[in-house]
């Protein structure tokens, strides 16, 4: 058995497209569109998909976070605060984890890890 994917209700389904394609580096793998407000994407290998729904029932609980590695915390963190993003200071449990998180469109914590 393995994880499949990770669904997200959707505010915008356009504004998360973008938000995981510009923003975690997922590619649009699956579109149900115009039958269902339905999308997948996923990383290159397939390992880890998100799928999207906006069915007019937005995400309102909290306790949940994704976490995305990334090769440089200090960088993603950077860039991210160029365009705008809030991200948390960079936090170092130890010598071999950083991290930081940001919120997505929806109100999910998104967390880039190396």
């Amino acid at each position: 058995m393995h994880f499949e994917h990770v669904t997200i209700r959707a505010k915008s389904l356009l504004d998360s497209i973008a938000f995981y394609e510009e923003v975690v580096g997922l590619k649009l793998v699956r579109d149900m569109r115009p039958h269902a407000p339905i999308v997948f994407l996923a990383n290159e290998e397939g390992a880890t998909r998100v799928e999207l729904i906006a069915d007019g029932i937005a995400y309102t609980g909290g306790g949940i976070s994704l976490g995305f590695h990334t090769e440089n915390v200090e960088e993603k963190h950077t860039a991210l605060t160029q365009k705008g993003f809030q991200p948390t200071p960079i936090i170092t449990p130890n010598s071999h984890t950083k991290f930081f998180f940001i919120v997505d469109p929806n109100g999910v914590e998104i967390q880039f890890i190396n």
